[in-house]
């Protein structure tokens, strides 16, 4: 097993770099994240920036974990530590003779990209926030209020909850029809499908496989064996917590940060903090390996 840092370097307006690995190299001309092998006993976190100053020459300043992946190739397995860059002193430089793109999110990924990146960049298209309907607090008018506002201002995935309201079936066709006008998703709790499933954790533990409807499938998680169903079955991504306490799971069991960090680490799909959370959360949460936060009420505050 070779452990791999590979940088996910982003730019403010969502576009990230790619490498072209240069010619006499294995897969010549395929296009990559840029990083490189650990040395023995090197942590991820450190042989990244070292591996990013030597092939790029720029001093790494801010970097996420973010997932780890296991990929065979026919001369080698490697386990891929993903972290995501975000700020960083000096300009990329072509220092082993590659080529650089920066790859806007809305336009056609260069090919032929590296077998291992396929799955990654399906992750990088999930936005920061995941936010959670809470009309069964708010009522349904201000709900919708809320979210076709937060909608206009940029919130792309949501979840539709509120498993005990009457009005819930208005609410999934509406908030459906809503995101439809601005290119976000929308998820059902428990189902049925809309763009997608999210799972709980009890109705997590009795699946045996993905299922076969189309779309984004996500679930709650709050143990490492919950995550690591979620991981085994494929599912694209998974929310754990509660890290914090919430109006919403009141006597809960709380992860804390440094519960969150231990059991998310080393996690081969994106995972999202949940639990009392709010915007201000973004940066320790990213910091403890979570891929940005799902909120109830701190979606709509």
């Amino acid at each position: 097993m070779i452990d791999v840092a590979a940088a996910v370097i982003e730019r403010a307006d969502g576009s990230y770099l790619l490498a072209q690995r240069p010619p006499g190299k294995v897969y010549a001309g395929y296009w990559e994240f840029p990083g490189g092998k650990a040395e023995a006993g090197e942590p991820p976190a450190q042989a990244l920036r070292r591996e990013i100053r030597e092939e790029l020459g720029i001093e790494v300043l801010k970097a996420y974990p973010w997932i780890t992946r296991v990929h065979f190739y026919e001369h080698a397995t490697v386990m891929l530590h993903f972290f995501r860059v975000v700020e960083w002193r000096g300009e990329p430089q072509s220092r082993e003779s590659q080529v650089f793109v920066w790859q806007r999110p809305d336009q056609p990924v260069v090919q032929p990209m590296l077998p291992a990146n396929g799955p990654v960049l399906a992750s990088l298209a999930l936005p920061l926030e995941y936010a959670i309907t809470d009309a069964q607090h708010l009522g349904m008018a201000l709900q919708l209020e809320r979210l076709e506002a937060r909608l206009k201002d940029g919130l792309r995935l949501v979840q539709v909850r509120d498993k005990g309201n009457w009005e819930r079936t208005q609410l999934i066709y509406v908030a459906r029809s809503m995101a439809r006008q601005y290119g976000a998703r929308v998820l059902v709790n428990g189902g049925p499908a809309a763009d997608g499933i999210h799972f709980s954790a009890e109705q997590l533990m009795k699946l045996r496989s993905r299922p076969p409807e189309d779309g984004l499938m996500a679930a709650s998680c709050h143990t490492l064996q919950e995550l690591g169903h979620a991981m085994a079955i494929g599912l694209d991504f998974a929310v754990l917590g509660p890290v914090q306490a919430s109006a919403t799971h009141p006597g809960a069991t709380l992860l804390g940060w440094d519960g969150f960090r231990r059991i998310a680490a080393g996690a081969s799909i994106p995972v999202y903090a949940i639990g009392g959370l709010t915007p201000q959360d973004m940066d320790p949460a990213r910091a403890a390996g979570a891929h940005g936060l799902a909120m109830i009420r701190g979606a709509w505050s």
